[in-house]
């Protein structure tokens, strides 16, 4: 059977629209058109579908910077994108006799020859990443990801271009704290951007290079298509992706379990809290110390239950808490900001 090419390029740089766009073209399109798909994101820290948010970045330092938090549909590792990185996405459907495979090292192929027209030589190492020689051994400059359904093929990844790497190391590196999760852990690489190898070597160079290898591979020729944000919103699925994307229930509600263990002491004596949290909420805490009066201490364990693990599910417990003790507003007040500055 003849696939016939189609090739998009998104002119937003939306994560949230990005990436409901992607689904909709794993989801929706016809798979027997094979499909590459190109796109930036603005500032953002997009982590897999499995992964903890509050192991894998720092979210204080994100809302500061007002950087875009994402769960992506995928699972995989969490990664820190900017306009300096180039977003890749093929699609296929299936094919008798061709495995998952065979399919990954076809779209490596078009990759690398890409490289090679703006004269960069790299190689493909084991099947997720693309890397070049430095002078301690390789380093990386693509990583990507796999998925497939019943009849369709999905291979997606990242071209560093020119990333912030600096923002890189300060929003993925995380505070040490005692936190044990069953969430899926990123694994850090050794990473260079393209830019450093082929000065002003940039996004739209280097997606006319791909376009152009792409088309050459298959032999066949497509037309550009650029998506807009307005012509975007216009497509029900892409609209209904979108608004799943941005929901809490997505970004907060889809964290594994784990538990966060936390000790302080106070004038008033020490304190060693345990929160046990399931889909971004506290589900049981249990406090320990050794304060002459804990009665008051104790009874946070009842505020804290059910509430949003995060900042303002922590000062909703206090307001509730101090309104029931007006009287013990300072210690309360002391004692739930410990708790804020740990999350």
């Amino acid at each position: 059977m003849s696939r016939s090419l189609k090739i998009l390029v998104a002119d937003t740089t939306d994560p949230f629209f990005n990436l409901a766009t992607e689904d909709w073209i794993f989801r929706d399109m016809d798979p027997n058109t094979k499909v590459l798909f190109l796109w930036r994101n603005d500032k953002s820290v997009i982590v897999g579908r499995g992964q903890n948010v509050w192991t894998e970045c720092r979210l204080e330092e994100l809302e500061k910077d007002g950087v875009h938090l994402v769960r992506r549909q995928s699972g995989g590792g969490a990664v820190y994108q900017d306009l300096g990185n180039t977003c890749f996405t093929f699609m296929s459907g299936k094919e008798p006799n061709r495995t998952t495979k065979d399919l990954y090292r076809e779209n490596n192929l078009i990759l690398l020859g890409a490289l090679r027209r703006a004269g960069v030589t790299a190689d493909s190492s084991g099947r997720n990443d693309l890397v070049v020689e430095d002078k301690a051994g390789p380093v990386k400059i693509s990583g990507s990801a796999f998925k497939e359904s019943r009849d369709r093929c999905f291979h997606h990844g990242t071209m560093l271009m020119d990333v912030d790497l600096g923002r890189l190391a300060r929003y993925l590196t995380p505070d040490s704290k005692k936190l044990e999760s069953k969430g899926i852990r990123s694994v850090k690489s050794r990473v260079k951007n393209l830019s450093e190898l082929v000065p002003g070597f940039d996004h739209q160079q280097f997606c006319a290079h791909l376009t152009e290898g792409f088309q050459e591979f298959h032999d066949a020729e497509a037309e550009i298509q650029h998506l807009e944000l307005d012509s975007l919103r216009t497509i029900p699925q892409i609209s209904e992706y979108y608004e799943t994307l941005r929901s809490w229930d997505w970004v907060y509600g889809k964290n594994p379990q784990f538990q966060h263990t936390m000790k302080e002491r106070f004038s008033w004596g020490g304190c060693e809290l345990h929160l046990d949290t399931a889909k971004g909420k506290i589900r049981e805490s249990k406090l320990f110390t050794d304060s002459l009066h804990p009665e008051l201490l104790l009874s946070s364990e009842r505020y804290l239950k059910g509430k949003p693990y995060s900042v303002s599910g922590i000062r909703e417990a206090l307001s509730e808490h101090r309104a029931a003790h007006p009287d013990q507003g300072e210690q309360l007040g002391s004692f739930y900001r410990w708790i804020e500055a740990t999350l």
